[in-house]
């Protein structure tokens, strides 16, 4: 049966956008960009957890309100990482209305993130540290594939997978 007729057409382009099956490039992801994204969201997990830790250790805010400010603060690292390094093509050319997309799919990263690190923590009794690490796994691809598919690929052709080249 094709893909086209079991998932409908809309269905179709948003997976097809994200492995890019219709440029025929296989995930249409390149390596480079995983692994600059990587490297930023590697430096924002350590602002992340580092700012958590000084937070809840030093300071003894609460896990939740401190992985909120934590989490924020990882998010500005990798924001930047993202637009200077990354990615080629930046979708929207106004850089407020970027950050607000940018921020937005940030803040249900931080829900998922809290979502995972309660589950951890509360749910499984394991240290809030140990909690840290699985939800920023979980939470690095989410944010990676939205960002990628929401702001850093072009539209074109019905796919937003397949990238034509720069625009800065």
């Amino acid at each position: 049966m094709p893909i086209r007729s079991h998932f409908g057409a809309a269905r179709y382009h948003i997976i097809s956008a994200a492995y890019g099956l219709e440029s025929g490039r296989g995930m249409g992801v390149s390596f480079r960009e995983i692994a600059v994204y990587g490297a930023g969201a590697a430096g924002a997990f350590l602002v992340d957890a580092g700012l958590l830790t000084f937070q809840v250790e030093v300071l003894g805010i609460h896990y939740l309100v401190a992985g909120v400010i934590s989490f924020l603060a990882g998010t500005a690292v990798v924001y930047w990482a993202s637009i200077r390094h990354a990615f080629s093509f930046r979708r929207v050319r106004d850089g407020s209305s970027e950050f607000g997309i940018f921020a937005a799919i940030g803040a249900f990263g931080v829900l998922v993130n809290l979502g995972a690190m309660f589950a951890s923590v509360e749910g499984f009794h394991l240290h809030y540290l140990v909690g840290k690490v699985l939800s920023g796994g979980l939470t690095f691809v989410l944010n990676f594939a939205l960002r990628r598919i929401l702001l850093f690929t072009p539209l074109g052709r019905g796919s937003l997978g397949s990238p034509t080249g720069s625009n800065r």
